[in-house]
């Protein structure tokens, strides 16, 4: 049947319309509703690229702005949103910047928009219960086991991302980068205040096994897990501790 086919061919040359530098006259507009067209493109790639800014502040600092936009019209033209929600929008912008060849030569960049994916994924997750810090001493160590908020993920890079990350909010003092890899703790406070904490290689790896579900002890076979419940504890990132009573 023609009608489906007609439907696609008009959907595909309208969002091509969109992303083109200038309107093509093959859709056979007049001139008034080319400019029409025009002010309605301008807008939806401005409405884009702000919502992308916003997810990736970082990525829009490191850049400049103007260099920023250009390149979010780029990406969007690749990567449309799906749905109207625009905070699940650019799951696709890390790996984008892998492949974008006017960054090749920052290849930290992907690593921080990551870190910057993960802080929004944060924010948005599922709310949940905060565990009592005290049962901590209550239970054997041996038995403990630890639910974590649905907000908390381990993060990882080969280059120093968290710094580069941290050196670029508001406030921050300049400092020397230290050398990569880094590691991160990323969760929302009761507040909704998404944290990265810094971790060393151990104590990343001992998130790493809580988040899969191993017992404390499991994760925590060959390092002391303090330095990684501190702030687990300090944010209300624990959602649930059980094990035997002493």
């Amino acid at each position: 049947m023609p009608a489906p086919r007609d439907h696609a061919t008009t959907e595909a040359q309208f969002h091509a319309a969109l992303w083109a530098p200038q309107t093509p006259e093959g859709l056979g507009q007049p001139d008034t509703r080319q400019r029409r067209f025009a002010v309605y493109r301008n807008n939806v790639q401005h409405g884009l690229t702000q919502a992308l800014a916003a997810r990736f502040p970082v990525i829009r600092r490191l850049l400049g702005e103007t260099f920023f936009a250009a390149m979010a019209r780029v990406f969007a033209a690749q990567y449309p949103p799906e749905t109207p929600v625009l905070h699940e929008w650019g799951g696709s912008f890390p790996g984008f910047l892998d492949g974008f060849e006017p960054v090749r030569r920052l290849p930290y960049l992907s690593d921080v928009a990551r870190l910057e994916l993960a802080r929004g994924r944060s924010y948005h997750a599922a709310d949940a219960p905060r565990a009592d810090p005290a049962q901590l001493a209550a239970l054997k160590p041996e038995t403990i086991r630890l639910t974590l908020a649905p907000s908390v993920a381990a993060f990882a890079s080969r280059w120093p991302a968290v710094s580069i990350w941290a050196a670029n909010q508001p406030g921050a003092t300049p400092a020397a980068l230290p050398p990569g890899p880094e590691y991160g703790l990323i969760g929302r406070t009761p507040a909704c205040d998404v944290v990265v904490v810094p971790l060393d290689a151990p104590q990343h790896r001992i998130l790493c096994a809580l988040l899969a579900g191993a017992s404390l002890a499991e994760a925590a076979s060959d390092t002391d897990p303090s330095r990684l419940l501190v702030p687990l504890v300090r944010h209300g990132l624990i959602a649930t501790l059980t094990g035997d009573p002493l």
